[in-house]
């Protein structure tokens, strides 16, 4: 373990109650009002110099120790999920249809406390920006703190990103060089037809019959055109058309996603649906558009803030270097496309049978807050050493 001062032990039990605080009281992308304000009035009552308002609700604290030139940024994501919590716990949502189902109470807990540490006991050399990143949860709330000169304003020499993960044992820290979350793409296909009776579907072109095929050859991107090498999902999620038995639907909906980790593969997969779309156009007698949205970049590690960030995990816990990257999708991959740094899962460990992210039974571990904490005191204090 690192040599931390005993009082280190203090700190975590007041961080019980601030998380399960926070998790009680969930906030939407962008309208982490009470959060945002809880946050700036923890790192104010800990000394530290508080920047609000950034990026939306952004909250960004400076912490300056000693004449060193180096510059770090740590990053915590606080917003919460359009979902209905079914935990039944004592500090369960108060918020019908919004809860901290991903674990960004606990997040914003892990920085806050090593905030409170590290402002009594700095134990580097350089400057240190803590971030509090809204909307993490497909709004891109690292962008807007971006287009709002985060990096400007508080340069970072390198920046890191926690992120629980119930699949892997509690104290156990993984990461890897290169990507570790996947690029995330929305489709949403619209088949026009005419619509007509169903009794007479000689005289319709049929959107209905259209979309059926055009799923099952979507489906076959990734197997037949994707190299076995690569890595790449494709799901469609909806299909929406029609409203009588009778009637044959003028017009067809499809939606889905796409998840890639090589810029490639990405092209390679929405030009093989634009010329899927215009077979079954021209086989189908209708009309097809396809609005692709690659709303978040794959997230891609550098390998030495990778290789650093494993040494540190060494010492701090159980350090494990990821296999695989995980198809999911994380905004983080913005900040990661402006500066040197990397993404680090921490170990949840409930065992098999505890809920996954985005699991309306999730709840955050209050038991590895305390390697949380340590883990970004020694990362802080390894990169400003």
């Amino acid at each position: 373990m690192t040599e931390l001062a005993p009082d280190l032990a203090e700190i975590i039990s007041p961080l019980v109650a601030l998380r399960r605080d926070i998790h009680a009281h969930p906030e939407l992308g962008f309208n982490e009002h009470r959060t945002a304000a809880r946050i700036a009035a923890e790192l104010r009552a800990a000394g530290l110099e508080v920047h609000e308002a950034i990026g939306g609700t952004g909250v960004v604290a400076v912490l300056r120790a000693g004449n060193g030139p180096k510059t770090l940024g740590l990053r915590a994501d606080m917003d919460a999920l359009p979902i209905d919590e079914q935990t039944g716990l004592p500090w369960a949502s108060t918020r019908p249809g919004c809860f901290h189902g991903c674990g960004h109470d606990g997040h914003v807990a892990m920085l806050l406390g090593a905030a409170q540490y590290l402002a009594c006991d700095p134990g580097f050399s350089g400057t240190l920006n803590l971030i509090f990143q809204p909307a993490e949860e497909g709004l891109g709330g690292a962008r807007r703190m971006i287009e709002d000169g985060l990096f400007e304003t508080f340069p970072c020499d390198r920046v890191y990103a926690l992120h629980n993960w119930p699949g892997l044992p509690a104290g156990t820290i993984a990461t890897r060089a290169g990507a570790i979350m996947g690029a995330a793409d929305k489709f949403v296909i619209r088949i026009q037809g005419r619509g007509g009776h169903a009794a007479l579907p000689q005289d319709t072109p049929d959107a209905l019959l259209a979309a059926a095929t055009l799923v099952q050859q979507l489906n076959t991107i990734v197997a037949r055109d994707v190299p076995p090498s690569a890595s790449a999902v494709l799901s469609v999620t909806q299909i929406h058309g029609g409203h009588a038995h009778n009637v044959i639907p003028a017009e067809v909906q499809i939606v889905g996603t796409v998840r890639t980790f090589d810029l490639a593969v990405q092209d390679r997969i929405e030009d093989r649906m634009r010329q899927i779309l215009r077979g079954v156009e021209a086989g189908f007698e209708v009309s097809a558009t396809l609005d692709y949205d690659r709303y978040y970049p794959a997230t891609i590690n550098d390998a030495e803030a990778a290789e650093d960030a494993l040494a540190v995990a060494a010492k701090v816990g159980t350090a494990l270097r990821a296999p695989e990257p995980a198809a999911t999708s994380e905004d983080f991959s913005f900040m990661l496309q402006r500066r040197p740094g990397a993404y680090i899962w921490l170990g949840q460990g409930r065992g098999a049978e505890a809920p996954a992210l985005h699991n309306p039974r999730y709840d955050f571990n209050d038991e590895v807050l305390e390697i949380g904490v340590r883990l970004h005191i020694a990362l802080a204090r390894h990169w400003l050493r």
